[in-house]
């Protein structure tokens, strides 16, 4: 391995792990805040996810010589600001391991292809809209409260994302924490290191908790991390075979999930960084960043408790504005993969209206419902148009 070593790996792997904290972590901070978890719960939620994505990374790096970057499922935390609050803390890591176990299931039974060719992907993509639209737009309707923070802010995500895509999400942050100590709002003296404590929640199993959190998480983390984080490694040359990573990582996630852990799963968005040219010319020695990720996420896992205390000492505008500009991609693209196909785009306008809707029926939420409604509005207009086509048909002879 020290053979392959660059700094330019390390570097890959260390903006990796700083864009996953920069943003998708804030998320996780702000469903904790609106779940009113308390500060030994957070940090253990924090602690499990960064252990997990850490060991799992590094342990499938070493395996396959390739920069496998694991992290949590942003989707997933997005999915419970809404849907967390809802249920007791016990119900929620019950629908965690629910989500795991079925993963892991479908990954040894070979099903997992074969599921997500059933499920219509604009469908699937609407249905992750709908649960990222109304934490993405909370952006704006934040910005009253605090807009000389907010709005700066903003422009400086759009600047960024103009000249470095790639950084926006952590040069925002970076801004607002400037931003924020000029006007006084970020407050230091409540910050002290400390290792994590891993708190352990015995799981308690709700039927309305399975199909309103267990059911949409599943989905949501093998549509838009497990698929997409594939397709990065496939683009970049590596045929690294995706049963062992989703299994390995969903194993963790299924140990993890009574300290906290929602789901571990392949990475995307910061894996592209990992796995290209800025990483290492030589595709072969990319892996060190994969290892150096997987290390990093460990370390700061270790301080959990610390990263709370951090991230409690934000004004909370700023926390939910870099959320939700950190979720401005992947709405795009769900919005996007929705209205792609002229065949599907009814269907999945109203998976995306039902979910972003945020209803409640008999106890089962918003993302459960608009897959129905969606898979339902889909079987209706294609029986009819098979209904009418054969009519047509038979008077033309």
């Amino acid at each position: 391995m020290f053979k392959d070593f660059s700094i330019s790996a390390v570097i890959a792997g260390l903006i990796a792990v700083a864009i996953s904290f920069a943003g998708p972590s804030l998320i996780i901070f702000q469903a904790a805040d609106l779940a009113h978890l308390d500060f030994a719960h957070t940090s253990s939620w924090i602690w499990a996810v960064s252990i997990g994505s850490g060991i799992s990374g590094l342990l499938l790096s070493l395996k396959f010589k390739a920069p496998v970057i694991t992290a949590w499922s942003t989707p997933g935390a997005a999915l419970l600001l809404g849907s967390l609050p809802a249920f007791s803390f016990s119900d929620a890591i019950g629908a965690y391991l629910f989500a795991a176990v079925l993963i892991i299931f479908l990954a040894w039974s070979g099903l997992f292809d074969s599921l997500m060719k059933k499920i219509p992907k604009q469908i699937a993509a609407a249905m992750l809209a709908g649960i990222l639209f109304h934490f993405a737009s909370d952006v704006f309707s934040a910005m009253p409260k605090q807009a000389m923070l907010a709005v700066p802010m903003f422009a400086g995500f759009i600047i960024l994302r103009k000249f470095q895509p790639r950084y926006a999400i952590l040069g925002t942050l970076l801004v607002g924490i400037l931003i924020a100590i000029g006007q006084g709002l970020f407050h230091f003296e409540n910050i002290e290191f400390s290792l994590a404590q891993p708190l352990w929640t015995t799981p308690t199993f709700s039927l309305s908790a399975i199909f309103t959190i267990g059911l949409p998480l599943a989905l949501v983390t093998m549509s838009g991390q497990f698929v997409p984080g594939i397709a990065v490694m496939r683009n970049a040359g590596y045929n690294t075979p995706s049963k062992p990573m989703v299994l390995l990582t969903t194993i963790f996630s299924a140990i993890l999930a009574p300290f906290g852990s929602h789901g571990i799963n392949l990475a995307a968005i910061t894996a592209a960084i990992c796995t290209g040219r800025e990483s290492h010319e030589d595709p072969s020695k990319r892996y060190v960043a994969g290892i150096v990720c997987g290390l990093a996420y460990i370390v700061i896992g270790l301080f959990g408790g610390t990263l709370v205390l951090a991230f409690t000492a934000l004004p909370k505008v700023l926390v939910s504005t870099i959320a939700g500009l950190a979720l401005v991609g992947a709405l795009m693209n769900s919005l996007a993969g929705a209205m792609q196909d002229d065949s599907e785009r009814e269907s999945a306008l109203i998976t995306f209206l039902v979910t972003a809707s945020g209803m409640v029926l008999w106890g089962l939420g918003s993302p459960f419902w608009g897959l129905v409604f969606g898979l339902l509005t889909r079987a209706v207009l294609q029986f009819s148009g098979i209904k009418v086509f054969n009519r047509v048909a038979s008077e033309m002879k």
